[in-house]
């Protein structure tokens, strides 16, 4: 599935556009959006992409959770020190909400991903606008358009997403290194990890569109990329044609 098709996501963009459009034409200002990421790189490129859809709906990235309009937290269950960093982070914007009302607050990823933690974060910060997990990033801007119109917490967990969704707007950091995703999931089901339970089975991307997207990012000058997924050595396996992890790695090298 392409990004593109998604009509009712495309829908929801070209409101939050528009209501972007409307409060800068008020203020001369853009609205401005944080966003705080735990865990690991998948995490952190899931927040690149979350960065690519609000910069394509007209806001600005801040540092600053003062300034922000909308602040997001991108969560992670492997450790309990992420965790408990973000109860208290998130405690600490009730009063930032109580100054600012129109203040938004999202938290998404692995940690709401647990059985029950969503409904676990909603009762204990009902000031947070929308929860969501790893499985419906790509419907992010519905989710915020949601949140935008209502006065309750907008919560939407799904348990897998057997479709990749392609071409999602990604606003990579500045430099020489680059994140491209190969794969999602794990099929492994490790008696010490959680990742099958929060990230699903495993789902490759099709080489062409791999091989897409890091030849784009070649001609942007990024001059290492860095290919991830929960379990890159299984990258394939699903495929209807025979093409693994090793046959992917030698087609990505042709590429100057």
């Amino acid at each position: 599935m392409r990004f593109k098709d998604d009509e009712l996501t495309i829908e929801a963009m070209k409101y939050i556009t528009e209501q972007n459009q409307t409060f800068y034409d008020k203020t001369g200002k853009k609205k401005l959006a944080m966003i705080v990421t735990y865990g690991c790189q998948m995490n952190v490129h899931d927040s690149e992409k979350l960065e690519g859809m609000l910069a394509s709906m007209g806001y600005d990235s801040t540092d600053n959770r003062e300034a922000a309009d909308l602040i997001i937290y991108n969560t992670c269950c492997i450790r309990e020190n992420a965790e408990n960093r973000v109860y208290g982070n998130v405690g600490a914007l009730h009063s930032s909400k109580q100054d600012n009302p129109d203040l938004l607050i999202g938290i998404c990823g692995c940690m709401m991903q647990q059985e029950g933690m969503a409904e676990h974060i909603a009762k204990r910060f009902p000031f947070v606008d929308m929860i969501f997990g790893t499985h419906n990033l790509h419907q992010f801007p519905r989710l915020l358009s949601k949140a935008m119109q209502s006065n309750i917490t907008i919560i939407d967990i799904l348990d897998d997403n057997n479709d990749i969704v392609e071409d999602i707007p990604v606003k990579r950091a500045e430099g020489v290194s680059a994140w491209v995703t190969i794969m999602h999931g794990c099929n492994n089901f490790c008696s010490y990890c959680i990742v099958p339970y929060v990230r699903g089975r495993e789902k490759s991307r099709k080489p062409v569109d791999i091989l897409n997207e890091v030849e784009s990012i070649a001609q942007k000058g990024y001059k290492e990329i860095t290919l991830l997924g929960q379990n890159v050595n299984s990258y394939g396996k699903d495929l209807s044609e025979r093409y693994l992890f090793s046959d992917l790695l030698r087609d990505v090298n042709t590429i100057e």
